[in-house]
């Protein structure tokens, strides 16, 4: 006879009780430096128009300056939402967790993945990171990318991966 028991909600595992293992220290000054490039091209884009005009840059004061009031905290946000961002690799499964306002916690099982790979910019190569993408079966909705990890790292948890669910592990 199929049974199914009930377990108790004080008996379920705590994710804060988890190790959570950070993004790599890097990971906020890159995401800086890429906020700080767009800032750069805005600040650019704002001078356009008094350029155009012959030289008039009173148009294009209150421009400039709306883009700097909004650089400042668009350029400390990553200080903020990355010491937010953790990951755990436990025996069945990879969890990942993100969010400043909304959080969310994604674990991946190891018998759902199909593909293990990383990929990293020209940005990220500058600062020694990668990305892991993990794809799953049954559609990207249970896909899982974790950016901000240590080339090294990212590269030895691809590995690890494709050795949990058996897959053949290629040099890449």
């Amino acid at each position: 006879m199929f049974r199914n028991p009930e377990i108790a909600l004080d008996g379920l595992p705590d994710m804060e009780d988890l190790d959570w293992q950070q993004m790599h220290p890097r990971y906020a000054r890159r995401m800086q430096m890429e906020r700080l490039i767009f800032v750069a091209v805005a600040m650019a884009v704002s001078f356009v128009p008094a350029i155009a005009s012959g030289g008039e840059f009173a148009p294009t004061v209150p421009l400039w300056v709306l883009v700097i009031v909004v650089a400042i905290p668009f350029l400390g946000w990553p200080l903020i939402s990355v010491p937010r961002r953790g990951y755990v690799i436990r025996s069945k499964d990879i969890v990942f967790k993100s969010g400043v306002f909304w959080r969310s916690v994604t674990a991946v099982p190891f018998n759902r993945v199909q593909h293990v790979e990383t990929n990293n910019t020209p940005l990220d190569r500058k600062f020694g990171l990668a990305n892991l993408q993990i794809f799953t079966a049954g559609g990207s909705g249970g896909d899982l990318s974790i950016s901000g990890l240590g080339a090294d790292v990212a590269e030895r948890l691809r590995i690890y991966i494709l050795d949990k669910v058996g897959a053949s592990i290629e040099n890449h």
